[in-house]
């Protein structure tokens, strides 16, 4: 049978916090399976009738209070979406969030359905519970959320979204070319504003590795990834709302797409300094604008010159610091002061600014430098100090073209 693909929370913790979980998954706010009341009947591309939201939304400024969820693993907010088969994000359609956009069939004997609770005023759960793909296929199933949070105490509209990922076996149904639930066009998830511009897509997006958002995330929780909308945009548009990493041995992984010179925020933490490496793609740092707050607000900047690091200027911070119109794929920055106690381990400690000489993909790591520092007993001390800094970062979150990839770059021994 063929197809026509159409072309789509106080803080969370406190609000989410007495519901039960099932590994990654809330539940415990009724209906039959715990995941509230049914979204639709068993279908294939199907979707709900339009739903209110019990609190109003402000996504890329348009204001929302209703919604649709569709059965093929995101909810839209101007219509309903039937489209199996994902299209790269910006769609230039209507606004989209898709914790995993792929071609969900419920019809089948050993599926789950799709439901919805609203256990506070101030939360929505939308869980995609055991879902099997086209065509009525159970030999693997997927278990997702999206909870929706609301935020307006930080201002009017702003909300804040979970992707939460129990189980994930399959990518791909049939129509879309896929075999066995793997294969052809892959799922995508993430967000994506409507409007030809303004998205995000998470790691591993349209490639069988996202999978691994099972047993990743950017929140410290395997399988959980947060979000903030604030003031209708998504994290990297302000250093009070940063792109938070994946973390990775060693350091922190980003993955987001950019425009050529705009500012882009991420947030990870620091020790004595950091090392920032482009991995992948034509993409190449331009600028660099340094935190507040640390001793001085003096660092020092260092380029790797194929042999070892050599240092190349003084900055201050808040003053962007510019590498040249063709810019750099890797640089260090130094200067942090041991009496600051910064963790090398918290990813809310060091917010950098940067921006690229293209517009399109970057894949990046920024590495923190650890200095040994004895304490008393000849032990490492605690911090005493969990430090909030803003750093100006210009990777991107919401954009838009992307760039052919290149051989990724080695770390410098």
């Amino acid at each position: 049978m063929q197809k026509t693909s159409l072309a789509l929370f106080t803080t969370a913790s406190l609000l989410l916090g007495s519901f039960a979980a099932q590994a990654t998954m809330l539940s415990g706010f009724g209906g039959d399976a715990g995941y509230g009341e049914l979204a639709m009947g068993r279908n294939d591309d199907g979707s709900s009738n339009l739903l209110d939201l019990p609190f109003q939304i402000n996504y890329f400024d348009n204001n929302y209070d209703k919604f649709f969820i569709n059965n093929n693993g995101n909810i839209t907010f101007e219509s309903s979406l039937s489209g199996f088969t994902p299209v790269a994000f910006p769609i230039a359609e209507q606004p989209i969030i898709a914790p995993f956009w792929a071609d969900v069939d419920t019809r089948c004997n050993g599926c789950g359905e799709v439901y919805v609770g609203s256990p506070s005023d101030g939360v929505v759960a939308v869980t995609w519970d055991n879902v099997g793909y086209y065509s009525s296929n159970d030999s693997k199933t997927n278990s997702f959320q999206a909870v929706l949070i609301d935020r307006s105490d930080t201002g009017a509209g702003n909300f804040d979204v979970e992707f939460r990922y129990d189980q994930l076996q399959w990518t791909t149904g049939d129509a879309s070319n896929g075999e066995n639930g793997l294969g052809g066009t892959p799922a995508q998830a993430g967000y994506d504003a409507g409007d030809g511009e303004n998205f995000f897509a998470l790691p591993g997006s349209f490639s069988e590795d996202i999978l691994d958002l099972v047993s990743s995330s950017n929140t410290g929780e395997d399988g959980v990834w947060r979000f903030a909308i604030r003031e209708g945009a998504l994290p990297g548009a302000t250093p009070e709302n940063p792109i938070m990493p994946v973390v990775v041995d060693g350091g922190w992984s980003f993955d987001f797409n950019v425009n050529a010179n705009e500012l882009v925020f991420i947030d990870p933490d620091v020790a004595v300094g950091y090392d920032y490496i482009v991995d992948q793609g034509q993409n190449r740092i331009r600028t660099v604008t340094l935190p507040i707050g640390f001793d001085d607000d003096m660092f020092f900047i260092w380029l790797w010159n194929g042999v070892e690091w050599e240092q190349v200027a003084n900055v201050a911070a808040g003053a962007a610091y510019d590498f040249g119109i063709d810019g750099v794929d890797r640089f260090r920055v130094t200067g942090i002061d041991i009496s600051n106690e910064v963790d090398p381990t918290d990813t809310a400690a060091f917010v950098t600014g940067l921006t690229f000489t293209e517009d399109g993909n970057v894949t990046m790591r920024q590495l923190p430098i650890v200095e040994f520092v004895p304490g008393p007993g000849a032990s490492v001390p605690e911090p005493s100090t969990w430090l909030l800094v803003l750093v100006a970062v210009v990777l991107l979150l919401s954009s838009r073209k992307r760039s052919k990839s290149a051989p990724s770059t080695l770390l410098p021994a």
